[in-house]
């Protein structure tokens, strides 16, 4: 916790000290985390959570206001900044035990965040923001946008072979959907682009506005209920992959089958080393599925350094309650970990599916997220899709009002 909240005060780790005799001849900012009073230092009177060593339902006295906080003590502090960050940005809700949603994941209704209100702010940068200007320190962090894109079914018709197209055919058919075989049968003909096929359009996007984006490819062994993307031996996967690596940073979409088979994972990291002959060191779950500490621990073991699966497939918002970059803290190991995780505050599906918003409203939302992390200087990663991001009639007016806020709001803000 010294080193995230370090940095995030100052840019700087804290350096702890246990000796009184060096604290107060320090030199600078100096922070006295105990119960005991040093004149002249800034004090925090500390909650009982950073001094212990079990993991157990927390009494959480939520103050609510214009900037909320929780773990009320003395000192000159009104409550334990250390603490409550901790308490957050650990998901130490998440160790306890806890209901889940239909896919096993953690319920973001039983969040913390979710039932004060406070889901939709990066509350942890706030706190650190007024923390900063009563202290009269400053932090040089930049603002940044990072749009990344998950990959997981990359055509809707093309390259998908006979069996599944014709039984994809059949199923047309039978529900009477005439419009979708007419454009199926153009598309295998070469005579209609394929309507999750947005690539190129996205690249043209990218340069005009000097974005870097992340993308994510599922790279699954087998297609399954939640995995549906074609074989990683696909010729046409194989190139696109590839020419996304030679243009961006590129990371694993770890399968939904990996989560259950754990072996899975390194033959997916290995599927996608093999065609970009670069190390994978970035994930993200697909469908957000991840449960802690395990997945992080996988993801360490299997050389992953960078995960940005760090929000809610439900809903969007600040799972975290963060928007800067930060070490995964090992709760059940109480160690500090090299895992970098990038929170995402926003992400199509959840828009779509979950919360039933129409392309206007997502707009305004993306706007929104963009401004309260742009004024902490914060990391605001948003997932799209390229299904959404296509000319599919389900998802009409989804792409243009990507590129107005890429052109809008990105674009003229940044």
């Amino acid at each position: 916790m010294a080193d995230f909240a370090g940095k995030e005060l100052c840019g700087q780790p804290f350096r702890i000290t246990t000796d009184k005799q060096e604290l107060t001849a320090a030199q600078g900012l100096r922070i006295n985390y105990s119960d005991e009073l040093f004149p002249g230092i800034y004090q925090i009177r500390p909650h009982a959570l950073l001094l212990e060593r079990d993991i157990k339902p927390q009494e959480i006295n939520f103050i609510d206001g214009e900037l909320p906080f929780f773990f009320p003590t003395d000192g000159d502090h009104a409550f334990d900044i250390l603490a409550a960050s901790f308490y957050l940005v650990s998901r130490y809700e998440e160790y306890l035990p806890h209901p889940k949603d239909v896919y096993g994941r953690f319920d973001h209704k039983a969040s913390l965040a979710f039932n004060q209100h406070f889901l939709h702010r990066p509350l942890v940068n706030e706190w650190f923001s007024a923390w900063r200007v009563r202290l009269n320190v400053t932090n040089n962090r930049h603002f940044t946008f990072l749009p990344t894109y998950d990959i997981d079914i990359a055509w809707s018709y093309q390259h998908k072979g006979w069996k599944r197209n014709t039984g994809g055919l059949i199923r047309d058919l039978l529900k009477g959907q005439f419009g979708r075989i007419s454009e199926r049968l153009a598309v295998l003909r070469g005579k209609r682009q394929d309507p999750f096929a947005c690539y190129g359009w996205l690249n043209g996007l990218h340069e005009q506005h000097h974005l870097r984006p992340y993308y994510f490819f599922l790279l699954a062994e087998k297609t399954g209920k939640l995995d549906k993307n074609i074989s990683p031996d696909s010729t046409a996967l194989k190139a696109l992959v590839a020419d996304h690596a030679i243009r961006y940073p590129v990371g694993i979409h770890p399968s939904w089958q990996s989560g259950d088979t754990i072996s899975l994972l390194g033959k997916e990291i290995h599927y996608l080393h093999d065609i970009t002959g670069q190390s994978v060191q970035a994930s993200r779950q697909h469908y957000i599925r991840f449960s802690l500490p395990e997945t992080f621990r996988l993801l360490i073991e299997n050389g992953i350094r960078f995960d940005f699966s760090m929000g809610y497939g439900t809903i969007n918002g600040f799972r975290a309650s963060v928007c800067t970059p930060y070490n995964w803290y090992d709760l059940s190991r109480e160690e500090s970990t090299e895992l970098m995780l990038f929170p995402f505050c926003f992400m199509d599906a959840n828009s779509f599916y979950e919360q039933r918003d129409d392309a206007a409203t997502a707009l305004n939302e993306m706007q929104r997220l963009f401004a309260v992390t742009k004024k902490e200087k914060g990391v605001c990663s948003m997932i799209w899709h390229n299904t959404f991001l296509g000319t599919d009639p389900l998802y009409k007016g989804w792409r243009e009002v990507y590129e107005i806020f890429i052109r809008e709001t990105v674009a003229d803000r940044q």
